[in-house]
């Protein structure tokens, strides 16, 4: 439905583009008969969990994908940010920026490292490398980075610092299974990277993650605390915790694993159109990938520049949801603004993470979402902006807004 006055707009009275809504990060399927294939076989074998066949090949699967010697799966991305930290021996401070999801930070504080917040490079949305120099302390002992929407972070010059100030190198790489750096897949670089298998990652187990390490004295560890600590039938020999994924998780992600291809090329589609639907229009700059390098392209990530269309990122973003396109502003307001942190350096600021995190849109991606969708978005989203002023001074006046959905 094109939008040519402001009284189409759904804010404005109108009727919604969609009558479904539209989610960001709404699950990809695999082949539901070979899920049920497996859910079957699970039942019939009933093992449900403690390291089960599926899961063992599903370690197997995603080491092998990655090339990483060791793969440790766990039931999700923040109990293996947790083990990781634990079996790496982090205390006192660990350096980790503040423009990512507040899982990241928590891990570290959940076990008493203090998160030092570090700023971001403006143009790569990435940990600022000279920053975390500039941030290292007698208490530091660790770098917990973060390759965001998929683009490595700055991988060089963090294993550069880390071997010089002898600090544990951790990548927080949720949004990036599948995607490469220099042509090596992402998962074989500093001590341990994490992988996110939740269901809004564009490859899922329902609910899950994943430790991938090169270091096999590491991997001995880390399976030890992904199980209380148990090394045999009741011979326990470490602490340790409960983070076994369960076999109808890695069911669901070996499943996932085998259309990956399919998941991939069509985030690339979509990632195409919303690129040609929106180059060079002002007030929008849509983040681009590196395509000689692989990628995921699951995140679809807009700038708006409030000064060029005279309506904000906010503004735009109620415009959308009223539309039943769920766009979402990530990682708003930026870990450091987040309790309990704020409240711990109140006065701390990082001008690229507080820029961003008032101008970032993640749009809807994956196999739920297709081009003509794409083109309807793009057009409210350019409407909108073309009126930015008009719209921007009826919404002051009316005060209207959407309530956040509810998932």
């Amino acid at each position: 439905m094109k939008k040519e006055k402001l009284d189409d707009l759904a804010i404005f009275g109108g009727t919604p583009a969609f009558r479904e809504k539209l989610h960001v990060g709404r699950p990809n399927l695999g082949n539901r008969e070979r899920f049920l294939e497996r859910v079957n076989q699970i039942l019939d074998g009933r093992w449900l969990t403690n390291n089960g066949p599926f899961v063992q090949e599903f370690e197997r699967r995603i080491a092998d994908t990655v090339g990483a010697k060791h793969c440790i799966a766990t039931c999700n991305a923040t109990i293996a940010l947790g083990i990781t930290i634990r079996a790496l021996g982090v205390r006192g401070e660990a350096i980790v920026p503040s423009f990512t999801a507040i899982a990241t930070p928590h891990s570290l504080d959940w076990l008493g490292v203090r998160p030092v917040f570090c700023d971001i490079e403006r143009r790569t949305h990435n940990m600022d490398a000279s920053h975390v120099e500039e941030l290292i302390t007698p208490y530091t002992t660790a770098i917990a980075a973060v390759h965001l929407w998929g683009r490595p972070c700055a991988i060089d010059e963090l294993s550069d610092i880390a071997r010089r100030r002898k600090l544990k190198l951790i990548f927080d790489a949720s949004h990036a299974f599948g995607c490469s750096y220099r042509t090596r897949m992402i998962g074989t670089f500093g001590n341990a990277e994490i992988f996110s298998f939740h269901a809004t990652k564009y490859l899922n187990s329902f609910e899950g993650g994943a430790i991938v390490t090169n270091d096999d004295d590491l991997a001995v560890r880390v399976r030890l605390m992904r199980n209380y600590g148990f090394a045999g039938y009741d011979d326990v020999v470490s602490t340790g915790t409960n983070g076994k994924m369960t076999e109808v998780a890695a069911a669901m992600g070996l499943t996932s694993l085998e259309s990956i291809g399919e998941f991939i090329d069509v985030n690339y589609r979509n990632y195409v159109r919303y690129k040609l639907n929106l180059a060079d229009f002002p007030g929008i700059s849509m983040l681009s990938y590196d395509e000689n390098e692989k990628c995921n392209y699951q995140y679809i990530i807009l700038e708006i520049d409030d000064s060029a269309s005279k309506i904000n990122r906010n503004q735009i973003q109620n415009i959308l949801w009223a539309e039943n396109v769920l766009a979402r502003r990530y990682f708003y307001p930026g870990c450091h603004r987040m309790a309990p942190y704020r409240s711990r350096q109140p006065a701390l600021r990082l001008p690229h993470t507080e820029e961003l995190a008032n101008q970032v849109l993640n749009l809807p991606n994956g196999t739920t979402v297709d081009v003509e969708s794409i083109d309807v978005i793009c057009n409210i989203l350019k409407f909108a902006i073309a009126r930015g002023d008009e719209i921007n001074h009826r919404i002051k006046d009316s005060s209207r807004s959407v309530p956040i959905p509810d998932r």
